[in-house]
């Protein structure tokens, strides 16, 4: 791709200013373990929100989800317009008993809840996710969009993502990381929707984006539904009306209530009011991502199939053309035939979403450690200096880790489905550990750890069926997200039975004890709540 001399300046602008505002915000000297992992519990409702979608939005959904958008359409789009119905409901149930506990992570939660011996299984199983699937998936993608994009060799890209990430965010902790994805968000949207217009102005033959997207919606009618039916190729990974009734809320709740990278921005925000309009402001957000991130995949399948619109666009745009089989290079496609100026913001946008993750991660996966591995088992009397330097290795030490790993994930299409494939594997037990600690006063430890333990044979049940056997035996061949809801529902079932048999009587020592009070929410969250909700259902009557 060329990039003009204003393209270069852009870019060069926005990594200026993300690496000052980040070095600025951790100019302060002596910082405490509060300061670094949770942001001094300073953070304002509009930085939470942001913050939340700039760890959330990365190189697997600008190039993961745009190449499902590219291979099936719109229905990828669930994942985000059921997120935001997902995150009212962390907002209104979960976070009130999590910032009430004052923990800096989610296994401390499991801690108070169970036993140190269950924190530790989940802290490990963690450190191990975000190592191995998240930060390594990330920055593989990433890679790939730069070698797609700029010709950089995927090593190379691997490690420069890498260090911009550390850079920023290794010595100011979550207020470096906090603040600047306020920029980060706003580089990633106007890109985004750079992009989108581009797409569908180009395909309307520079009419404008309306007629564009009536022109999508002309020629492939089909993939602008969000159930699909048996007959989809794509039925496997989003299997029809189970999409809106099974495994994704395993997924969704897993992902927005229990995962540390996400969920350690509320718990760093002033007051529980100030973190559920966060919440607020980010479910709102999710309901625009799809038209940033998927639509520009359906436009680049319509493009590429389309010869008049091949031969119009000229040379340059039958270099790296994206396939079926290769559907994550839709993305980067679309970024070639952007004007000059228009690239370098909206390749400011792609590594806006990347860094922001990539540096998201790296402070939850070094607050896990951490909180929950060193200061438990290797330094109970670590001071807080020490803590905070323990959290900066940690974190250098799992990203070389993850900088390794990624050009292993050489070769996979769809990443996006990977990631949930894979994440959803351990997410099940996880969530029925959670559910059933917050709302079931029976549960106990022992049936917890069992719980947790057994989700991981009953998942790779559904998942690893020997060839040729799920016809002729007890092995069965199901959509991941049906492998998620079954998986959760035996898990839950093992730590509801085994409660009852170990405490037939009364409730558990560390039983959460709830109140409607607790639940109560301002007008502030729930006037918003409402509008998000009515909203989501608008875009599932009008996509069906």
């Amino acid at each position: 791709m060329h990039f003009a001399t204003i393209d270069y300046v852009i870019f060069a602008a926005y990594a200026v200013m993300i690496l000052g505002i980040g070095l600025w915000v951790s100019r302060k000297g002596e910082k405490t373990s509060e300061d670094y992992f949770l942001a001094s519990k300073s953070l304002p409702w509009w930085a939470i929100g942001a913050s939340l979608i700039a760890a959330n939005i990365s190189a697997e959904q600008f190039i993961g989800m745009s190449g499902s958008g590219f291979a099936g359409g719109l229905a990828i789009a669930s994942y985000e317009w059921m997120a935001a119905i997902t995150l009212l409901l962390v907002g209104k149930y979960f976070l009130p008993i999590f910032i009430e506990k004052g923990i800096y992570t989610i296994p401390e939660f499991v801690e108070k809840r169970y036993s140190t011996q269950l924190k530790t299984i989940l802290a490990v199983f963690w450190i191990a996710l975000y190592i191995f699937v998240n930060l390594s998936s990330v920055l593989y993608l990433g890679a790939l969009a730069l070698q797609t994009i700029m010709g950089i060799p995927l090593m190379t890209g691997v490690i420069g993502l890498a260090l911009f990430a550390v850079a920023y965010s290794i010595y100011g902790g979550l207020s470096a990381v906090a603040w600047t994805d306020v920029i980060q968000v706003v580089f990633l949207v106007l890109g985004g929707l750079f992009t989108t217009y581009l797409a569908l102005n180009t395909l309307s033959g520079d009419t404008g984006i309306v007629a564009g997207f009536n022109q999508l919606l002309e020629a492939v009618p089909d993939r602008f539904h969000m159930i699909l039916d048996e007959s989809n190729p794509e039925y496997q990974n989003l299997p029809g009306i189970w999409v809106l009734i099974g495994g994704l809320w395993v997924a969704n709740l897993y992902y927005w209530g229990f995962n540390q990278y996400i969920i350690q921005r509320t718990l760093a925000a002033k007051s529980l009011p100030e973190a559920q309009k966060g919440i607020a402001l980010a479910a709102f957000l999710k309901l625009i991502i799809p038209f940033i991130v998927v639509i520009p995949g359906i436009a680049a399948y319509v493009m590429t199939n389309d010869l008049a619109i091949m031969e119009r666009l000229g040379a340059a745009a039958q270099q790296n053309l994206p396939s079926l089989e290769q559907a994550d290079k839709a993305y980067p496609w679309l970024l070639q035939l952007l004007p000059a100026g228009f690239k370098g913001v909206a390749f400011a946008a792609l590594a806006a979403a990347i860094v922001s993750s990539l540096a998201s991660m790296l402070n939850s996966t070094s607050t896990i450690f951490t909180m929950d591995i060193y200061k438990e088992y290797i330094n109970k009397t670590a001071s807080e200096s020490q803590l905070v330097n323990v959290g900066r290795l940690s974190a250098v030490a799992a990203l070389i880790i993850a900088c390794i790993m990624a050009p292993l994930l050489g070769g996979i299409d769809q990443a996006f489905q990977f990631i949930q494939e894979y994440t959803g594997v351990v997410s099940p037990g996880i969530l029925a550990v959670f559910i059933s600690g917050l709302f079931i006063k029976k549960a106990t430890n022992n049936a917890a750890i069992w719980g947790v333990l057994l989700s991981i044979p009953i998942a790779m049940y559904f998942k690893v069926a020997p060839n040729g056997w799920s016809d002729a035996s007890i092995f069965v061949d199901i959509p991941f997200m049906h492998q998620m809801g079954l998986t959760f529902l035996g898990s839950l079932l093992v730590i509801i039975i085994l409660s009852y048999i170990q405490n037939k009587e009364g409730e558990d020592s560390k039983a959460i004890q709830l109140s409607k009070k607790l639940f109560k929410t301002e007008a502030s969250f729930t006037i918003p709540a409402f509008v998000v909700t009515l909203l989501t259902a608008v875009l599932y009557a009008l996509f069906w």
